[in-house]
């Protein structure tokens, strides 16, 4: 008799829900109502969402693949119409299962707990790890079977407790007033002191009550620091005017993620990540350049290791550059994940040129700032192709404080074509070398674009792609960290609008 003939001749005499074999003496208990309630909320949120149909009852026995990843001794499996848990040589437990409909992921929550609780009881390796670490395993083998960015994270991975509140605030000696002042040096206009109305230059002369003349800069500095929610009262005087009293409340301000300056003529602008503030901070950095006198000749756009975050404040930040068009779709199987993002703004840089850098690890919200710009016309693209990570994420909290991260849909570029996998093609390609950058230049200056054919093929490609296809699409320009002739690629293409206008993606170029 076979493996499988033992196997099905045990399940024909197993009775329902009844465990085979136990460890006398243990005393480590499996939370199995935690785990039902975690995994069947898990389940029922995931099915209608992701980006192929995959039934819960698959969904369920990958996720109990995780008994197997901290046991090598145990095994599930779907037979028969029921959930089997067994061992080297024996069932150790087996229940039915329950049906596939979009309602049943509470039952298969409280059916995976059940064969878990059984494999608790039967292996010392997973009363060792406790319940935490079998919950975590069952949605590590789950998302096994999916892209790398839908993942689980638990209470204590988010437990991370931010550094102390403070006002967005950072100060510094003023040499104009013989070293004496402290002022505000900069000034972050989503936090408390912003929003107040504190401006850099304004002397900071007392913080609660406590007058700071001659006290160090980093003691001042730490005096605004203290827990979130707590007060603070500034005393401060802007320039040739009366003191003010200001009461301002503590908060977590998000480190600022854009900075601007001149560099040759040209503003730059550098966008580390696409944070909950980016598209006012971009805003504001970028009518700060076009401001200035004389006005720069270009604008570029410095998004090299960017490595992307929250897809809204992309949008926005394109927004300030595109009075018109299509920004970006999303496109997924549940109707929420469907989007299209248009053009509701102006045009903050009033039509000056602007040359976006990006390289290898340029990736996700940067991509569609690259991609959108790139499409309509509005930029030009140098440097290498970028990461290729084109997947939204759909965001579930929990029972017990944890999140789940679900990849729910796609990103489409404005002309149709899919960021996932393939990044973002450049006009002008960097990564090949110094001679390379050379003929591209040469032919620019001819009116021609060499790297036409792979940006045409980039644009024409339709999802899903074949592996090969992609790769030889980005072969053209291999991903690398960002060469030292990006800036001087993109000073030259601004300094020659013929050159420019030539590595424009026209129309016809787009099929």
């Amino acid at each position: 008799m076979t493996r499988w003939l033992r196997l099905l001749a045990v399940l024909l005499i197993l009775p329902v829900a009844q465990a085979q074999a136990t460890v006398p003496g243990a005393k480590a208990r499996f939370n199995s109502d935690q785990a039902a309630q975690i995994w069947g909320a898990a389940l029922t949120f995931m099915a209608p969402r992701l980006l192929k149909p995959v039934p819960i009852p698959q969904l369920a026995v990958w996720g109990l693949s995780g008994l197997t990843a901290l046991d090598p001794n145990l095994t599930v499996q779907a037979l028969q119409g029921k959930i089997v848990l067994y061992g080297p040589d024996r069932v150790i437990y087996a229940i039915p299962a329950p049906g596939d409909g979009p309602e049943a992921g509470p039952q298969w929550g409280q059916t995976c707990a059940a064969v878990a609780a059984q494999a608790f009881t039967a292996s010392r390796r997973l009363r060792r790890a406790g319940t935490g670490a079998v919950i975590r395993s069952f949605f590590d083998e789950l998302f096994n079977h999916f892209d790398p960015y839908s993942r689980y994270e638990s209470p204590r991975e988010q437990d991370a407790t931010p550094g102390p509140a403070g006002l967005g605030l950072t100060l510094s000696r003023d040499g104009a007033q013989g070293g004496a002042a402290i002022i505000a040096a900069k000034v972050a206009a989503s936090g408390p002191a912003g929003q107040a109305g504190i401006q850099p230059g304004m002397a900071v002369m007392a913080v609660d009550s406590t007058k700071i003349t001659n006290q160090p800069v980093a003691a001042v500095q730490a005096m605004l620091s203290g827990p979130v929610g707590s007060m603070v009262t500034l005393v401060v005087r802007p320039p040739h005017s009366l003191p003010q009293t200001i009461s301002l409340t503590r908060a977590v301000v998000p480190p600022p993620t854009v900075f601007s300056k001149m560099r040759d003529g040209v503003g730059v602008i550098r966008v580390t990540a696409f944070g909950p503030n980016t598209g006012q901070e971009f805003a504001t950095a970028l009518a700060g350049l076009v401001g200035q006198s004389p006005q720069p000749a270009g604008i570029v756009i410095d998004l090299r290791g960017n490595r992307g975050g929250v897809l809204r404040q992309s949008v926005l930040s394109v927004d300030t550059l595109l009075s018109h068009g299509e920004i970006v779709q999303t496109i997924g199987r549940a109707a929420g994940a469907n989007k299209i993002f248009h053009a509701e703004g102006g045009d903050l840089a009033q039509g000056l040129p602007v040359v976006i850098l990006v390289d290898g690890q340029t990736a996700s919200a940067a991509e569609v700032f690259t991609a959108s710009l790139s499409d309509n016309d509005r930029a030009v693209v140098v440097g290498s192709a970028t990461l290729g990570k084109g997947l939204v994420q759909t965001v579930a909290h929990l029972p017990g404080g944890g999140t789940l991260y679900v990849t729910w849909s796609r990103i489409i570029a404005p002309r149709g074509w899919p960021l996932q996998g393939l990044g973002v093609i450049p006009q002008v390609c960097t990564s090949l070398g110094t001679a390379a950058v050379r003929r591209q230049m040469q032919a620019l200056r001819d009116g021609r674009d060499l790297m036409d054919p792979s940006i045409a093929a980039a644009r024409n490609a339709r999802p899903p792609l074949a592996l090969a296809q992609i790769l030889e699409i980005r072969d053209a320009c291999p991903a690398t960290i960002g060469a030292n002739d990006d800036f001087s690629v993109a000073r030259s293409l601004i300094a020659h609008p013929a050159r420019y206008r030539a590595a424009l993606i026209r129309p016809m170029r787009a099929g």
